[in-house]
């Protein structure tokens, strides 16, 4: 085959892949899992702020790593987990993101609470309440997209499909 031609395939296949569904989810996860580690490691955190900062580092590593894989159309080269299995593969993350996401929203929301005192004209110091509050917004968009893309891929996966495109 001629490298036109393969250059070409595999332009054709990273533009189908980022305008199918799934690429666009993948791309708000990783955007709003960015968001959200971003916003709270760039300031004071302490306590169960640790278990919001990893899930949302860890599910953003591993989407970006899955958004790739799909991207350059390499899962067969992921042994237990690609080729057939994908689709599963996919499922399975999108599954585990949102079931941890939610007691990290959990953690957010009692943490901006915690901090709704301090969001007085009249309260001079350094005060987390406004970093908490986008945070919340973040983890919820971040959990919101992952359930679209569970029951997108259940949907998939019920219809019989195995690919993921």
């Amino acid at each position: 085959m001629p490298p036109e031609t393969l250059q070409l395939q595999v332009r054709t296949n990273i533009l189908k892949f980022l305008k199918s569904f799934l690429g666009i989810i993948r791309i708000l996860q990783i955007v709003f899992g960015a968001g959200l580690w971003v916003t709270i490691s760039a300031n004071k955190y302490e306590g169960s702020i640790h278990f919001v900062l990893f899930v949302a580092v860890f599910f953003w590593l591993f989407t970006l790593a899955l958004f790739f894989l799909t991207l350059l159309d390499k899962q067969d080269l992921v042994p237990l987990l690609g080729g057939e299995r994908w689709l599963s593969t996919n499922l399975a993350h999108d599954v585990a993101a949102t079931v941890l996401y939610l007691p990290a929203i959990g953690v957010m929301i009692y943490k901006t609470d915690r901090n709704s005192y301090c969001n007085l004209e009249q309260y001079k110091h350094y005060c987390l309440y406004k970093v908490y509050l986008t945070a919340t917004v973040f983890a919820c968009l971040c959990c919101l997209v992952y359930l679209l893309s569970v029951i997108y891929g259940a949907c998939r996966k019920c219809r019989g499909e195995q690919t993921v495109i």
